[in-house]
């Protein structure tokens, strides 16, 4: 496997093969650190620093193959880390804004997209802020619930617990909105 080689290749020093497997998955780690940070600014700040920490901390990873889940678990940590010293509340992810399109259609299927989008928003604010989190990272970056588990430092059951209860209290505020 490409990945498992180029951590080691990593592990032994090898700048290159870091930043390689930085770059395969680059969009999912600044997706990730902007879901926290709130800008893109910031984004870019908590993404550099988990660089600098992976590679000085590259020899502390105990199974190659879990290189992605151990990066994104850093990246979080970062991201909050930065949070606290700024003293920020934790944003929800700026959505894409709406491009000028020439199909109507692809108008309509955006405006329709993104009113969604502003639902299931206004739904995660009636969770409570891990519960949030947990859904976020389960829902919006399909990461599992061991990853989930690992980057917000709880059990598996918790995480799967924060979910679950998140959920069903977005749609039980969502019936409720529906049958008014």
């Amino acid at each position: 496997m490409r990945g498992v080689r180029l951590v080691k290749q990593a592990k032994k020093g090898s700048k290159e093969a870091l930043l390689q497997l930085i770059n395969e998955q680059q969009d999912a780690y600044y997706r990730l650190a902007l879901n926290y940070m709130g800008n893109s600014h910031d984004a870019m700040d908590a993404m550099e620093e988990m660089i600098v920490s992976l590679y000085r901390n590259i020899q502390q990873l105990e199974k190659n193959d879990a290189f992605y889940s151990w990066s994104k678990t850093i990246l979080v940590n970062q991201c909050k880390q930065m949070l606290r010293k700024a003293d920020k509340v934790t944003l929800i992810e700026s959505w894409e804004t709406i491009e000028a399109f020439s199909d109507p259609s692809a108008v309509q299927n955006s405006f329709e997209q993104t009113e969604q989008r502003m639902d299931i928003q206004e739904l995660l604010l009636r969770v409570n802020a891990q519960q949030k989190e947990a859904i976020e990272l389960k829902y919006f970056h399909d990461l599992d619930y061991e990853t989930i588990a690992k980057m917000t430092q709880v059990s598996i059951g918790t995480a799967k617990s924060r979910v679950f209860n998140g959920l069903k209290k977005m749609r039980e505020h969502a019936r409720g909105e529906f049958n008014d």
